[in-house]
């Protein structure tokens, strides 16, 4: 499983607030939630919800998804198009809601310093090599192992429960 994306990029703390405001909690609609993802990120010269297109790639430094437990964070990203996120490190709690809802997070410190906002980029998840298209340079990632791989191909742990169970 691969893809390919135009890169966002953040900082590092990217806290939960940021990734969907508390404003918009009261609604558990993808789609809804995708509307306001990233609205108040305040570093980027950029704006997410107008750019972002299917396949897109989100990349951001230390600590990604800190903050509060909320799984509507990693559903506002997914829905609105995001393929994956690579970081230097992710909250722990962000980074097990993202890996349930079937969003892949990649921790990698190299490729998390050096692309670029706006690099074309793509992953392979078989093999956690990340390619910078646009530098002509490639980063190193674990890959993820063949059982979350199938996770993020049913669509999440829920979608996978219920393949499975022979319930889809």
């Amino acid at each position: 499983m691969k893809a390919c994306g135009t890169v966002f990029k953040y900082g590092d703390n990217i806290d939960t607030d940021v990734i969907i405001p508390a404003r918009y909690l009261n609604s558990s609609d993808p789609k809804e939630l995708a509307k306001h993802c990233m609205e108040d990120a305040i570093h980027s010269t950029v704006n997410f919800v107008e750019n972002v297109k299917d396949g897109d790639i989100m990349v951001a430094e230390k600590n990604f998804g800190c903050g509060s437990s909320r799984e509507h964070a990693p559903i506002a990203i997914k829905a609105s198009g995001i393929s994956c996120v690579i970081a230097k490190t992710f909250a722990r709690i962000f980074y097990r809601n993202a890996i349930n809802i079937g969003l892949p997070v990649l921790e990698c410190d190299e490729a998390a310093d050096d692309i670029d906002m706006g690099d074309k980029v793509e992953v392979d998840f078989d093999t956690g090599l990340i390619t910078n298209h646009t530098k002509g340079k490639t980063y190193q990632a674990e890959a993820f192992p063949e059982f979350m791989q199938e996770m993020f191909a049913a669509g999440g742990l829920i979608e996978q429960t219920k393949v499975k169970l022979g319930l889809k």
